[in-house]
């Protein structure tokens, strides 16, 4: 016996829809199932790969299990291919179709948000972490009731997290001014000083591997990646929808997402996991060599005719003290960067040195720094950018930065701080230089 097209898609998609979930309207052999709901999308893959082996004309094609889905999307669509195919395949079919693709909503829920902070984090980066965490906790039909900033040490986050329940928190989010790099870490402890249970650690999803997933009796907490203040998509993402659906979240859930995960990028744009995890080695037998730019170009406009660059300190030029600390800390070549009176500067501060001339310096600080950046050699693994007026600058100071400048690591660009306070000078990765 064989069924016409006319019917079967609607019988299929009839058999196929679960909870959350509703069939379109039928035509030309095809029966559409939107979502009901803003939720995550439920399949029964292995009953949707059966359905597909019965017949070659007999077909449903859907989304994938437990992606997010809004309200009137297409999650599947039922697709008989021939004009008729045999009753007994149908039957079949819908035997084995019985609420294979459905859509879990998520539950409204009031959210906290712990921040923490550390000298030096400027308030802009908490003020837009807010935006963030409430648009992400908006958009699952949550509300963000309250928002907390608290140094970055164990007594303080643990009491942030007691506040939190105690104002009827059902989910708290953690964002750390410093990453979360084991179990023992600040972030981890403190939720166990609350009273909680830290159930997993990291996961092999990028953007969003140091995530830690735990809890305080019934309100789940997510401690997040440095990831999660940016609006993309990471792993954090893929565990806060679920609880927000009600779907549980297990160790075994975690390490299996690894495969079809976040890995996005294309040669011209490289995220930041290349800069961090380089595609070639490097020579481990060479020390990296850094360049010197010294910032000499200023017009001195405070001191009126008098070149400070140029005054006596110690008995010498104040921007040769930079000079023969870069120098001294091994940087080479060293780049004096000259504007104003370029002639006198050269001069004073000697032959010992490359010299690059800004014919723009009236323009500004950025300009000579650019002309700086380019007289760079491309066989330099970063750049040390000190200022001329800084005479106190040791070579032990200009070391220590050198140190800590670690592209392999994502250290990219190497700022001090004093009392939470920016200043120079500062190393340049050649991501950044090129």
């Amino acid at each position: 016996m064989t069924s016409t097209r006319t019917q079967l898609p609607r019988r299929l998609a009839d058999a196929s829809t679960g909870s959350g979930v509703r069939a379109g309207i039928e035509g030309t052999g095809r029966v559409n199932i939107f979502a009901a709901a803003n939720g995550l999308i439920q399949i029964d893959a292995d009953a949707v790969n059966r359905i597909n082996g019965i017949d070659e004309g007999i077909t449903i094609a859907t989304l994938r299990p437990l992606d997010r889905v809004e309200t009137d999307q297409v999650v599947a669509t039922v697709k008989i291919i021939p004009f008729a195919v045999t009753e007994a395949s149908l039957q079949r079919a819908e035997a084995a179709a019985q609420d294979v693709i459905a859509v879990r909503p998520y539950r409204s829920r009031n959210v906290a948000l712990v921040q923490t902070s550390l000298p030096g984090l400027k308030p802009s980066v908490s003020d837009k972490t807010i935006e963030v965490i409430r648009n992400r906790v908006e958009s699952m039909g949550s509300t963000l009731t309250s928002s907390r900033i608290v140094s970055h040490d164990m007594a303080g986050i643990t009491t942030c997290l007691d506040q939190a329940r105690n104002d009827g928190a059902e989910i708290i989010l953690v964002v750390g001014a410093s990453a979360t790099v084991d179990r023992l870490d600040e972030i981890p402890v403190a939720i166990e000083n609350a009273g909680g249970k830290i159930d997993h650690f990291g996961m092999p999803v990028d953007p969003g591997n140091l995530l830690v997933v735990a809890h305080i009796g019934d309100v789940p907490i997510l401690a997040l990646p440095g990831s999660a203040r940016s609006p993309r998509p990471g792993g954090n993402d893929l565990i806060l929808e679920r609880i927000m659906a009600d779907i549980p979240v297990s160790s075994a859930d975690i390490m299996s997402m690894g495969v079809g995960g976040l890995m996005k990028e294309i040669p011209s744009r490289p995220l930041p996991r290349t800069t961090a995890a380089p595609r070639r080695e490097r020579d481990s037998q060479s020390a990296p060599r850094y360049a010197a730019v010294i910032l000499a170009g200023g017009q001195s406009r405070r001191m009126g005719d008098i070149n400070k660059l140029l005054i006596a300190v110690d008995g010498k030029p104040m921007a040769r003290h930079a000079i023969e600390a870069a120098q001294a800390a091994g940087a080479d070549p060293v780049i004096v960067v000259t504007g104003h009176a370029a002639d006198e500067v050269r001069d004073a501060l000697g032959a010992d040195v490359t010299y690059a001339h800004n014919p723009d310096f009236e323009q500004g600080l950025s300009t000579s720094l650019r002309t700086g950046i380019s007289a760079v050699p491309v066989s330099c693994d970063g750049a040390i950018v000190a200022l001329g007026d800084m005479p106190r600058i040791m070579p032990a100071h200009i070391t220590r930065i050198m140190q800590a400048h670690d592209p392999d690591e994502g250290h990219v660009i190497c700022v001090p701080t004093w009392n939470g306070k920016r200043g120079n000078p500062c190393t340049l990765g050649p991501s950044v230089l090129r």
